[in-house]
Formats: C-alpha cells, structure tokens, sequence
C-alpha cells in the first residue's frame, strides 16, 4: 500500500498498541505475595483430602507493615486455631475454612506459581474475604466461627446458630465433569437458611464474596484486573481506576473523587474477580442483584517500592422472609480457575465472556468478541497437533497471513498505481497550489480518468483488522501460554528479556521485539513511497522505531507473532513488487484503435 493509506493504517495500529502499551505485563518471573502455595506451618501435617488441620496465617511479613488506609481494605488474617479442610482432584486443591464457613483459597496443581518452582498458583491466598464468605451480614462473616459438620474426599459441610433464631448450614462439594454444569475448576456451595423461631423471620439481604484478585507481578499496572459480572448476555468490567478517582478532569478540577467502595445493582447472572490469565466466577440458581468492589492493599512485590493494590469483590443477594420453621437456600457454582476460553464456553451463562475480548471500545469495533474466541479455539487445535506453543502463534500468524493475502495483494496493486500517478499528481500539486478546491477537483478528475480509487490502499488493509487485532487481544490473556518456553524465551507469557544492558535492570535486552522492529524497517523500504511530502516522509521513517518502543515489553507470545508476520509480509512484498498488473501485461500483437492491428510499415530510402 502507499505511504498515506500505510500512514491511517499504523496510526490505527498505534491506538491498538497505545492500549496494550499501558497494560499489563505478563506472567511472573520471581515469587510474588498471591502465587506461592502456602507451607505446612512447623508441626502442621500436610493434609489430605478431606482431612483437617489448624492452620497458621500464611507468611506475610510485610502485611503487617501496610499501613492503614480508609480507602483500602486490608488483608484479612485467620485466626491461629482456623480448622483448614480440604477437598482436591487432579486439578485444584481448595482449601475450607471454619471461619466464615468458605474457601480460604484454591490452588491450581495445573498451573506452577513461577518459572522454575514446583508450587502451584494460589488464588485468594491473600483477601480481604474467603470466597463465597459473607461479606455485609452481621454475625455471619469472616470473623464468625462455623461448626465442623462433616467432611469427606469431595464434601465439607459447616453449621452455624445466629442468635438462637436462624440455623445456617453451608455445604461445598467439587463437581464432576459427568454431571450437569460440572469441571473439575467448579465447586458446588449451598447455603440454607432455617428459621428456628416462632415467628416469621425476614432475612433481609446479603452479599457473597466472590474474592480477591492480585496483579500478576510488579510489572503488572492492573489493565486486566476487574471485578467482573454479567447479566447473561452484556458483561460489565469494574476497573480498579473507577475506585481511585482522578481522570482527564482532574486537570481543571473536575476529576472522579476516589471511592473505598463502588456499588453497581443490576440483574447478576454471574460475577467474579479476576486479572490477567485467573479468575474466580459464583454462578448462582437465582440472580443476584447487584455487585460490589474494593480495592485491596496487598504486600509489595520483592525489590518493588511500588503500591501493590489489588481487588476484591461481592455479589448481593435478596433473602427471602421465612416462616415459622421453614427454610431456603441460597445455591450456585463457583469456578476458580484459569481463564481457558474452551473451558468457559461449555457453561450455561456466557461466563467466557469473562475473558477481555470485548473490555475497550478498540476491541468492540473491530469484532474481537466474535473473532478472538474462534481463533483461541484455532490456536488450541494447532498447539494439539504440533505439540509446542511457540509453533503454534507461528502457525496461526502464518495462517492470518493467507486469508489476508487477496486483500494485501489488492492493496499493493492500488499503492503501484498511486505510484505511477505521482508525476501527474505533482504538476496538479504546482499548478494548482494556491486554489486547494480546483486542486481536489482535478486531482478527483484525474482519478476517475485513470480508474484509481484513491482509498484502495488502505480499505484492503482495514478490512483485515478485525483477525489481526482479535489475535492480538487473544494472545494477551491466554493462560496457556503462561511459563511455556520456546527458543530462547523462558516464557511465552513474559518478554524474552537475555540479559540487561550494561547489567542495569530497566535496560533489558529483548530479541522478538528487536527482530520486529528490523522487519518494519525492511518492509517500509520495500513499500511504494509515492508521496513526497517531507513531513510524512519523515513520520513513516521513524515509525518502526516508535513501534518497538511500544512493543519492547510486550510478552514473547506477541513480540514472536509481529515478527513472524513481518517476515510474512516481506516476502510478500517482494513477490508482489515482482508481479505485473493484468493492464502492464503487453499483448503478443500489438492493436491500433478498434482493436484493428497496426501495420508494421519500414520507411522506404530516398532516392536521390
């Protein structure tokens, strides 16, 4: 394509990167507060499933040195003597707490905490509740000391008297993937509620904890840290900035006021925490009414002097009014787990739609919601067929490639022509260069002379956006790629850093987004310049460099996908340059006016 139409391209693409730029940055590379999985404390047995221990607090030193903030909440800490049981299957060791009768946290035995460590991912390990905790009714919530009922290799059952007048049973069970709405990330919890009075006892309302989600590591600034909800059809992301205030406004005084608590009432369907590759999910049998948020104050990350602020979050429920000796139950599933689109989308009330495909108005334009989950689903088949990851994001560029390749080659054809126009361009330029309204006119004229649609260039490209733009959303999120190495990366989820400029650490040395940056600058010498404006000149020369500086951070998963479809889009621009439009093509025998052939007529010599 020419330069102009190359120009609106990558200023679109710079408004896409802008985004992801100022976003997260992927999966740990050193131990973070919320990954570890807790230890025996000394004296402690390990437990198994089912079995029961008291547990001390995980080990938290720097917790204790947060200092207070109204507009935070805190670290919530059991009790020395909490009664810890547990369930677990292949996939998920969760833990159950007697205070508050609720998961503590869940650990993920698919999914390691950091490179190079055996322990798995803990989610909710530190909260301000347990899961699925109550969070707002008095004599209910974390502090509260449930009895022990029963507990088995897949059950925990824990009771509580409120006040002599209401029994409160809450029963747990980890799901088959055989049954109804079952995966072995899904926990079954009910909660009943029985009047034990005399009379009719109103219940009011009351509001779940649905957890707390942490950044992913220091780097991380909270892009895709949400509590999350939906009401089965439209899903609503509640960021951390819409609690902390400031905004555009606030520089002329009119910025949001930071909030300790942001409520949203609405038909839930579902509603979750979480950030960038986990996330927590309550589904429950009736709707809840509204959803809750926090911000949470975790530990700092090791060697990090910045904040480390999580989220927690609530879903809020209407009980019922029970009659004398009558009771009811307040049910529903709870998935803690990764966010693997294939997993999500086999339940029955669009919890895939957790995944932010459709969070930013960027993404919504250009239909990532419907392109990004085919081609997670595509990138899936490929990874099962080849057996590597890194294989897999080449493959799928590579396949991207092709389907756009009608489009890329009609773009090319359109920047040729614009080319050629140039000269003619230029004297409308010169001639008309003090009446810009009779320069568009002959420049318009001349167009539809010569059959050229001045926007071809770009409208091609464009076309091809939503593929690029939902795989690019796609691979930010995808928990598969987490800690999968390919090459020399360590990590596909994290940016292929081999070493730090003279040893400084914020001077890394990435290899991806270096190579891509070298295919952008080949493939701009390889695109028609038909412009010659200097200003234009000059952006398009430096914009290679202005995109590795956007992507330098960017996770290897991204960086090896813009460097494979740059080398693509080399060659293709080579072959392209090589070919000749069907119009260049000159026929064996050359035709006059009407299609009559010309005579080939040889001047005869003057005779003196």
């Amino acid at each position: 394509m020419d330069k102009k139409n190359f120009t609106i391209g990558a200023l679109l693409l710079v408004a896409a990167f802008a985004l992801l730029f100022f976003g997260p940055r992927p999966a740990p590379q050193a131990p973070v507060p919320e990954a570890p999985a807790p230890k025996a404390a000394p004296g402690e047995p390990a437990g198994t499933a089912g079995s029961t221990t008291t547990a001390a607090s995980p080990a938290t030193p720097a917790a204790a040195a947060t200092p207070p903030n109204t507009m935070l909440a805190n670290v919530h800490r059991d009790a020395a003597d909490a009664r810890v049981v547990k369930l677990e299957n292949d996939y998920i060791s969760a833990r159950f707490t007697d205070f508050g009768g609720a998961v503590r946290d869940v650990a993920f035995k698919k999914y390691a905490a950091v490179l190079d460590h055996p322990d798995p991912y803990v989610f909710n390990l530190l909260h301000e509740d347990p899961l699925l905790a109550f969070t707002d009714y008095p004599g209910l919530g974390r502090t509260t000391r449930y009895e022990l009922v029963s507990s088995s290799a897949t059950e925990v059952v824990f009771r509580h008297v409120l006040d002599g007048k209401v029994e409160v049973t809450r029963r747990y069970r980890l799901t088959r993937e055989e049954e109804k709405g079952g995966d072995p990330y899904r926990i079954h919890h009910e909660t009943t509620f029985r009047n034990l009075g005399g009379s009719t006892l109103p219940l009011g309302k009351a509001s779940l904890s649905v957890g707390t989600a942490g950044l992913m590591d220091a780097a991380d600034v909270g892009q895709y840290l949400n509590i999350v909800s939906s009401n089965g059809s439209d899903t609503q992301f509640i960021e951390r900035s819409e609690l902390e205030g400031g905004g555009i406004g606030s520089i002329v005084g009119a910025g949001r006021q930071a909030v300790p608590l942001l409520e949203k009432p609405g038909n839930v369907a579902w509603a979750g925490a979480k950030n960038q590759f986990f996330t927590s999910i309550y589904t429950p049998d009736k709707p809840a009414v509204g959803v809750a948020a926090r911000r949470i104050e975790l530990p700092p990350f090791p060697n990090s002097q910045h904040p480390n602020i999580g989220m927690s979050g609530a879903a809020r429920f209407d009980l019922p009014v029970l009659a004398p000796n009558a009771s009811a139950s307040l049910t529903g599933l709870l998935y803690v787990g990764p966010q693997e689109y294939r997993r999500l989308a086999r339940f029955q009330a669009n919890e895939d739609r957790v995944l932010p495909y459709t969070q930013y108005f960027f993404n919504r334009i250009f239909l990532s919601g419907y392109v990004a989950p085919l081609q997670n689903i595509l990138l899936n088949m490929t990874h099962n067929w080849v057996g590597n990851w890194g294989v897999a994001v080449i493959l799928m560029t590579l396949i991207l490639k092709v389907v756009s390749l009608p489009f890329t080659i009609a773009a090319s054809r359109s920047a040729k022509k614009m080319a050629k126009l140039q000269p003619e361009l230029q004297v409308i330029r010169e001639k008309y260069k003090d009446n810009p309204q009779k320069q568009q006119q002959a420049t318009m004229e001349l167009f539809k002379a010569k059959k050229i649609n001045p926007l071809g260039g770009c409208i091609p490209i464009l076309i091809t956006f939503p593929l690029f733009i939902g795989f690019f959303a796609m691979l930010q999120c995808t928990a598969e790629l987490r800690l999968q190495p390919f090459l020399w990366a360590r990590d596909l989820a994290a940016p292929d850093t081999v070493g730090h400029l003279f040893g400084i650490p914020w001077l890394p040395i990435n290899i991806m987004p270096i190579l891509m940056g070298a295919t952008m600058v080949i493939q701009m010498r390889l695109t028609p310049t038909p412009s010659v404006d200097n200003v234009q000149m000059k952006m398009m020369k430096f914009m290679p460099y202005i995109f590795t500086l956007f992507c330098y951070g960017f996770s290897c998963a991204l960086a090896l996908y813009s460097t494979i479809n740059g080398l693509f889009t080399i060659g293709q621009q080579l072959v392209i340059n090589r070919m000749k439009d069907p119009e260049e093509t000159v026929p064996a025998t050359a035709s006059g006016p009407a299609g009559r052939p010309v005579k080939n007529v040889t001047p005869g010599k003057k005779h003196k």
